[in-house]
Formats: structure tokens, sequence, C-alpha cells
């Protein structure tokens, strides 16, 4: 567990530092998106990888690897929307939503942990192609308790769900690093 651990710190690193940069591009413009909006940002780069995996020819010089990372920092935006609600106009600094993205991902880091603990580290058995079906049953499932108003009669909330595919998405990462 220790090197997952250390892996998964590796991989949240390399998508800080990019979503640190284009905060530092951008601001924090990404404020404005309402939850949907982001669900379906994460949908599009999860059906671009799912197109990459099943298609041999690629029309633009991408791979799975920056859309992964595009999954893990949308997701967080997504959390950070959940905790603060959406403004009108950007109001954070590169500090704040820094600060704000490592309280996210830590979280988010030790449900890894406790699920990781229990299940055994099944992930490492799973193909890439697999982690990215499960991210895209719950993005269908968070577009659905969007649907619903955000209400669930048993289900876990939209928080857990955009939590399970950051760590999907690190999975799958670690597994493309380990190539």
């Amino acid at each position: 567990m220790q090197d997952t651990s250390k892996q998964y710190d590796n991989v949240i690193e390399s998508c800080r530092s990019l979503f640190i940069n284009k905060m530092k591009d951008y601001g924090s413009a990404w404020r404005i998106l309402r939850l949907p909006s982001l669900t379906d940002q994460i949908f599009i780069k999860a059906q671009r990888i799912r197109s990459l995996q099943q298609n041999d020819v690629r029309k633009v010089d991408e791979g799975e690897t920056s859309e992964f990372i595009g999954i893990i920092n949308y997701c967080t935006m997504a959390l950070v929307q959940l905790e603060k609600g959406v403004v009108e106009q950007p109001d954070l600094s590169v500090k704040e939503a820094t600060e704000l993205y490592d309280k996210h991902v830590g979280v988010t880091k030790q449900l890894m942990l406790d699920k990781n603990h229990d299940y055994g580290e099944a992930w490492r058995d799973m193909r890439v192609s697999s982690l990215t079906d499960l991210i895209l049953q719950k993005l269908l499932r968070v577009k659905q308790i969007e649907d619903n108003s955000g209400k669930t009669i048993v289900s876990e909330g939209i928080d857990a769900n955009y939590q399970d595919m950051i760590n999907y998405a690190v999975f799958a990462l670690i597994h493309l690093n380990e190539k």
C-alpha cells in the first residue's frame, strides 16, 4: 500500500502543477461553471479516452494521459463548487484555489486508502479500459442525480461520485505510467 500512496501522490503532483499553472494563466474563471457544465466537461474527456482506446486512428496528437489529468482536475473543481457554490465572477486567488484543491484531494486520497484496504488493491488487476468505463458509469449516475435536483433515495451523493472518478483516473494514470 505504501507504493500506492507514493504513486498516488506523484500523479496528483502532476495534476496539481497543471492546475496551478492554468490558474496563473486563466485565474479562477472556472468558478462560474455550474455543476452540470463541469460534469459535461468530464464526460467529454471520458468519452475521448474511450474513443482513443477503441480507435486505431488519432487525428489529434494527445493521448489518454492528458485526458485523465483533466478528469482529475475537473472533478476537483466540481468538489470545490459543491463546497463553495457557483459565483458570477472569478473569486479565488491561486493560493486559495490551491488550498481548496489540496483539501479535496486529501479527503479523496484518504477515501482511496480506506477502500484500497478493504478491496485489497483489486484495481491493480483491472484494465485501463475498465477504469474508463467505471468513470463513464459514474458520470451517468451524476447526470441522473443532477436531473433529480441532487436528490437520491439510497445512493451516495454527487461528491462521492466525483471522488471515485478522481481515484479511478489516478489508478489509470498509475497503470499508464507503469507501461
